[in-house]
């Protein structure tokens, strides 16, 4: 349906004010010429498609007024099979024109003489005002492009918001509550006919929200107790709330927070890794690129310098770290991870360093140590360093220049004796090169480069892992697989695995659940692989065909030189024969090779 249609009330009202002002009849139609508006004869086909419209499609293809005073005798004319005998004596056709497309067309017609006369004696003041008219209309389009932009933005908001797992709460500037996801009411035990409308000073009085309404100013990271309205039980949460400006005028603000238990749950996880006594006889492979990465990774763990393992995701690049750090005279100290882009940045700060008691609501009695003293002595492995924020950046670069950290409150430093192994799947210097990325802190941490090769450049490698988590997953499953089809392995060791070691990985893990036989088939890989898998086939048939018909038209070929021989004559006797020009011929001869053209000649 187009856009004038979908204003079809606005059009026809449009249409009524020029024939009421200019008195003569009005017929709007939009760019497949289906009549939007009309007046007086023409208002009962409004809805109808024209079933010739030769001067519109004319007027919509140059996108230029245009003024017709003999129908019939126009050259327009000459095609339609009214030509003489046309429903109309003359009109001014002009393009609703938008963004250097014609969408429709505003006319002015007159059907007997009176009118014919009034709208060819104001012809060019008629025409001026059809002008404006169709900017009005093409602004009014306009105006429902970005309604029906924003209706759309509007619910894409809408949806994301409440799929966040976060609880979030918006008022306006007096403080009325104009949104609450779905998050926020199960986790308060609300419904949003209950709140929206309503103040938070009477619904959520301890919000931060209503001190964001005094201040104008951001809170971060504050504790807060609600209270469920359905169980009556109190949860702690996490808030951060947010001033909103328009033009730098308060026009209200927004409250995000997430349970305290949830995200201590995640800190946990995320940074609490227990290293196992993995040594570099763990890292699977024999090739020549994993070997000499791991002789050099050996070398290097005796020492404490700051290394920087580079690699794509799923290299094994905290593997590398582990070893390193189970082979080094730190062996027998904490080696501790954390993933710098998986923890929020607004605890990435004291989940590092730490924070002393009262540094802000919430903190611990007492405080709490920070990652970089929890490993003192031993090793710090910072993963995915690309993701860490600029300001975080300065401060890790400060403990690396003088081995002292200062907790957030603090008002001393704490020297410390800590190896840091950063590691990233990105180009740090290319990220230097654009400003993501402090160039002083990348020179400090690339002191001894380490770059993991992809899977798909350690040959051999793959079959060794294959046998490896076989029997990994044999004794996690209590299975007894003894291999793989050799169709399946075909396809395992020639795939490109994009995800590495992790991928290759998964996808045993994944046959192991699904295959029933003793040997892993192609059917219980991963439907990704199983794509692949048809695909080669498929050119494989594609292959097959190709060279089989080209080794038809060699023969036939062959038998017709030999038949009429290979004269200038002959060939084209040959064309004519097998139904073709004589350039064909020869184009197709040419590709069939050198060596075929030799063949043909020796038959001379």
């Amino acid at each position: 349906m187009s856009e004038l249609l979908q204003i079809q009330p606005y059009v026809q009202r449009v249409a009524a004010a020029i024939a009421a002002a200019l008195k003569v009849e009005v017929e709007i139609v939009d760019n497949e010429l289906i009549r939007v508006g009309g007046t007086g004869k023409l208002l009962n086909d409004v809805g109808t498609k024209q079933k010739r419209g030769f001067v519109n499609k004319f007027v919509l293809n140059s996108g230029q007024p245009f003024t017709i005073t003999n129908p019939g005798e126009h050259r327009l004319c000459s095609v339609c099979e009214l030509n003489g005998k046309c429903f109309y004596n003359a009109g001014i056709f002009a393009p609703i024109n938008l963004n250097g497309d014609s969408i429709g067309i505003i006319s002015i017609i007159s059907f007997n003489k009176k009118q014919r006369e009034v709208l060819l004696r104001n012809q060019k003041s008629y025409l001026n005002f059809l002008l404006k008219m169709t900017d009005l209309m093409g602004a009014k389009v306009s105006q429902y492009r970005m309604m029906k932009k924003l209706e759309v933005t509007s619910k894409n908001l809408d949806t994301i918001i409440n799929t966040l797992k976060e609880g979030v709460i918006a008022v306006d500037d007096a403080g009325k509550i104009t949104f609450c996801n779905k998050s926020a009411q199960n986790l308060l035990g609300l419904k949003s006919s209950e709140v929206i409308e309503n103040s938070i000073f009477d619904i959520l009085p301890q919000s931060p929200l209503t001190e964001v309404l005094k201040t104008n100013k951001k809170i971060n990271n504050q504790e807060v107790i609600y209270t469920s309205n359905d169980s009556e039980k109190a949860i702690t949460v996490l808030s951060s709330c947010y001033p909103i400006r328009v033009e730098d005028e308060f026009v209200g603000a927004l409250e995000s927070f997430t349970p305290l238990e949830e995200v201590h749950k995640l800190a946990y996880k995320l940074t609490n890794h227990s290293h196992n006594n993995v040594s570099f006889d763990d890292i699977i492979g024999s090739s020549k690129a994993i070997t000499e990465i791991k002789d050099k990774a050996l070398k290097i763990a005796a020492s404490s310098s700051t290394i920087l393992i580079e690699g794509e995701s799923g290299t094994g690049k905290e593997l590398f770290a582990q070893a390193i750090h189970n082979e080094s005279p730190r062996s027998n100290k904490p080696f501790i991870a954390i993933n710098c882009s998986a923890i929020p940045e607004s605890l990435l700060e004291s989940e590092l360093f730490g924070y002393e008691e009262g540094a802000f609501t919430g903190a611990k009695h007492g405080g709490k140590a920070g990652k970089f003293e929890l490993a003192n002595g031993g090793t710090i492995f910072l993963d995915e360093i690309g993701e860490m924020p600029l300001y975080l950046q300065s401060k890790l670069l400060r403990v690396l220049q003088e081995r002292t950290i200062e907790r957030i409150g603090g008002i001393k430093d704490l020297r410390i004796d800590v190896r840091v192994i950063a590691a990233t799947n990105r180009d740090l210097g290319e990220m230097v090169s654009s400003g993501e990325f402090r160039a002083d802190l990348f020179y400090r941490l690339n002191v001894i480069p380490l770059k993991i090769p992809p899977l798909r450049e350690r040959n051999g490698d793959i079959k060794e892992l294959l046998d490896f988590f076989l029997k990994k997953y044999n004794n996690l499953f209590s299975k007894k697989f003894k291999g793989f089809t050799p169709e399946a392995k075909k396809i395992l060791e020639e795939y490109r695995w994009p995800g590495n070691v992790r991928e290759l990985e998964n996808a045993i893990e994944y046959a192991c659940n699904l295959e029933n036989d003793h040997y892993i088939s192609v059917d219980s890989l991963p439907q990704k692989l199983q794509q692949v898998n048809m695909l080669q086939k498929e050119d494989s048939l594609k292959n097959k065909l190709e060279n089989g018909i080209k080794e038809v038209e060699k023969n036939v070929f062959i038998e017709a030189f030999k038949l009429y021989g290979t004269s200038s004559e002959a060939k084209n006797k040959i064309a004519s024969v097998l139904g073709m020009s004589r350039a064909t011929l020869y184009r197709r001869l040419g590709k069939l090779g050198e060596g075929f053209k030799n063949e043909i000649e020796s038959l001379k």
